[in-house]
């Protein structure tokens, strides 16, 4: 079952790529330092069918705060100019509950600068909602870019975020969720005595990663204060939600729909996201698909479907439906980032209008976010991340390095990028 949609293995190209072969043999499994984890040891819940024994859970969990390491595992991954680590640690719910979540990080083999190395945590895009779906079992098997980053003496983090080979169904497109896995594998990399990390970080997503990037700069500064927050990139950040679902109905991305109602309902449970209120019999039937098969398995399952027939009411026309879609929409924040942030989108994204980045980047102009906006003409949803990378790597080392943001230091990977800036 081939579960990589084409926004996958473009967008995870510059980070997850790293981790090709990780589950080849010759792997070695570790518990987490002494003092700063627990090992999986004694009694566990069994990993996942067709997931290695790594993502087997404790059982009870460890108590530990977020962040916080419960074992590591290092990885032999053949090209790659560093280590690799897969990692579990603790997070938090939206409700607040202590969960385990798994993901990468990945540590340059060059000697540590003085103050450690700075952090990139990758907020990977839409892979599904199944445990078959999760990044860090089956990551691509190009790691040249991953070197390219490796190379900027980067260490770089990529959470597969809550509910991805853990226990519970991930809640996708749920920004809290998403964001707070993103901000505690940085903190757990500070454990990892071999990684040498910084607290100085940048945050870079795209697609669903872009959404988790964009929440990620919303929640920072009161969920983890302890970290430097130096820059966000958010790659066609998915926004306008009350306006999503007549937009999917009729698209080829129409499956998208059954997994933000399957996901918000994961996140937010039955009473703050009931699903009988939106969906049909059929279609509460039919959302056990989500559990089955990656995105593009859903795709190709629901290409002939008319999924008006598994909606009962659009989710903005339901009052409780309607107040999730706005806490989840990045267009609906109130208040500013202390950090800058980037938006980079293809002009011809034939899954994220690029008319809702630029009603996004007003939004955010209105609260006064320090944003610029780069539409690349010609490009698609993921044929963007390629022309874009370069200069995503530009930016983020001018974050590194305290320069301010400045117009004058334009994007160069496509000729006639389209540039805007806020304030001006």
């Amino acid at each position: 079952m081939s579960k990589m949609s084409t926004v996958r293995v473009l967008a995870l190209a510059v980070v997850l790529a790293l981790a090709a072969g990780a589950c080849a043999s010759g792997s070695d499994a570790t518990s987490a330092a002494p003092g700063t984890a627990a090992a999986v040891t004694g009694a566990t819940i069994a990993a996942p069918v067709g997931l290695p024994a790594f993502y087997a859970i404790p059982d009870p969990l460890p108590q530990g705060a977020p962040g916080e390491l419960i074992a590591s595992e290092k990885v032999d991954v053949p090209g790659l100019e560093g280590t690799l680590y897969r990692v579990m640690y603790h997070s938090q719910s939206i409700q607040g509950a202590d969960i385990p979540v798994t993901g990468m990080i990945a540590v340059p083999t060059t000697p540590a600068p003085a103050g450690g190395f700075p952090v990139v945590s990758w907020a990977h895009g839409t892979t599904g909602l199944a445990d078959a779906c999760t990044p860090s079992i089956d990551p691509a098997d190009d790691v040249e870019l991953a070197n390219a980053l490796l190379a900027q003496g980067y260490v770089v983090t990529a959470t597969d975020y809550e509910g991805l080979g853990t226990p519970g169904r991930h809640p996708y497109i749920a920004g809290v969720s998403e964001a707070r896995g993103t901000l505690d594998i940085v903190r757990a990399v500070q454990q990892l005595p071999e990684a040498n990390a910084s607290r100085d970080y940048v945050v870079w997503g795209h697609s669903q990663g872009g959404h988790a990037a964009m929440f990620t700069s919303h929640i920072a500064e009161q969920y983890a204060p302890e970290l430097q927050l130096k820059g966000v990139v958010a790659g066609a950040p998915p926004s306008q939600l009350l306006l999503i679902n007549a937009a999917l109905q009729q698209s080829a991305y129409r499956h998208y729909i059954l997994m933000a109602a399957a996901g918000l309902n994961a996140g937010y449970g039955d009473q703050a996201a009931p699903l009988d209120l939106v969906l049909t019999p059929a279609g509460l039937e039919a959302i056990k698909q989500v559990d089955e098969g990656c995105s593009s398995d859903l795709g190709k399952a629901l290409a002939n479907t008319d999924v008006t027939t598994l909606q009962k009411a659009d989710p903005a026309t339901v009052p409780v439906w309607n107040e999730l879609l706005r806490e989840n929409d990045p267009g609906t924040f109130t208040t500013p980032s202390s950090q800058p942030l980037l938006i980079i989108h293809g002009g011809n994204d034939e899954q994220i209008p690029v008319a809702s980045s630029a009603l996004l980047f007003d939004q955010l102009c209105k609260i006064d976010q320090q944003t610029q906006r780069w539409v690349y003409p010609g490009q698609s949803h993921a044929g963007v991340v390629l022309p874009s990378s370069q200069d995503m790597l530009n930016w983020i080392a001018d974050r590194f390095a305290g320069k301010p943001v400045s117009a004058s230091a334009p994007p160069t990977g496509q000729a006639d990028v389209a540039v805007q800036q806020c304030p001006a």
